[in-house]
């Protein structure tokens, strides 16, 4: 029993108490402030990170030093895992807040309700109203078109020409279409459809040209989602007699409705906020127009892109609250999207 217990003691080892990694935080940035006095490193964002790289040395160090090297390089990687989350987490909240402050000023139920027209750069007043209605209609547009025909290729590629040459060409083509700039797909309808067959600049123009950035991400998601069904729920279905067809429709489908339908918002998130595509096939209109096949429609990107092209105190403060009626537009679908899916997915158990 002694040899037991000192043997677990020595397997256990010493351990940095918890103060350590606040303690060694406090020493890293109070020696990066005394380095920011007396070298050419200044500024918050050289201090910061100066600190950073101070907290990852001294902390590694004092950790090999009381722990031995095996708990020094597993504390480093913790260490790492947690900055990188801290990193990618800080510029997301300092946007979002300063989104929040910035457009809360003025957003209100008049900015909700008027458009551009006859409103000047340098006035006051005006709303997002014009480009609301052009986003609603050209993103419903774009998910009309393009959500079927992800959703049947992923369906192609995953339950009938798996392991195919068609099936390899069409990924490879998908895969390509996902890092294709999206001023690529407003040049391409605009060259094909305004300039080659006369089409007007319009509301569903851009919904083509988003629709092209939305199917690549809607067959990759839905590809695998469908690709995690577990295959005894096929082989049931067959063996019970139920047609290939019925049972992706009956079987697969639902099972993965709710994936599918994830995949689905970010495919709609990345392309409402496109700005680049839009300029090309809708052009700018300060006017309300509720008909997406005749003449120019706004959208809330090309109306914060206007509003900040024109650098005056009103026209930032509207495109700062363009830029928040965006992001609330992509949470209530979003929202929306996940209370259908939950639905849909309680009504079938």
């Amino acid at each position: 029993m002694t040899t037991l217990t000192l043997a677990t003691g020595h397997l256990q080892g010493r351990r940095l108490p918890r103060a350590a990694a606040p303690a060694t935080a406090l020493v890293a940035a109070a020696l990066a402030v005394l380095l920011g006095q007396i070298s050419p490193v200044s500024g918050v964002a050289g201090t910061t990170c100066v600190a950073v790289v101070l907290f990852f040395a001294g902390y590694t160090a004092l950790s090999f030093a009381v722990e031995g090297s095996r708990h020094a390089i597993d504390r480093l990687a913790s260490t790492l895992i947690y900055a990188s989350f801290l990193a990618a987490l800080v510029p997301l909240v300092w946007i979002l807040s300063t989104v929040l402050v910035r457009g809360g000023r003025v957003l209100s139920a008049g900015f909700l309700g008027h458009s551009m027209r006859g409103i000047g750069a340098d006035a006051t007043g005006g709303g997002v109203y014009h480009a609301l209605v052009g986003t609603i209609e050209q993103v419903l547009l774009a998910t009309v078109i393009a959500v079927p025909i992800g959703v049947l290729t992923a369906i192609y590629l995953v339950e009938y020409g798996r392991h195919s040459k068609l099936s390899k060409a069409i990924g490879f083509f998908v895969d390509v279409m996902t890092g294709v700039p999206s001023i690529i797909a407003g040049l391409f309808v605009y060259s094909a459809f305004i300039v080659s067959l006369g089409f007007q600049r319009t509301g569903l123009a851009g919904a083509l040209a988003l629709s092209i950035l939305m199917i690549p991400v809607v067959v990759r998601s839905t590809e695998e989602m469908l690709k995690i069904v577990p295959s005894e729920l096929r082989e049931a279905a067959y063996a019970l007699g139920v047609p290939k067809w019925r049972t992706i429709l009956r079987v697969v489908i639902p099972t993965a409705i709710g994936g599918i339908t994830t995949g689905v918002m970010l495919a709609i998130a990345r392309i409402s906020g496109e700005t680049a595509p839009l300029l090309l096939t809708t052009f700018l209109s300060q006017s309300i127009n509720f008909n997406p096949t005749s003449g120019p429609q706004a959208s809330i990107p090309t109306f914060v892109w206007d509003q900040i092209g024109s650098a005056t105190h009103p026209a930032l403060d509207r495109a700062w609250a363009g830029a928040l009626v965006l992001i609330l537009f992509v949470a209530v679908l979003y929202t929306t999207a996940r209370l259908i899916a939950w639905v849909t997915g309680g009504a079938r158990r």
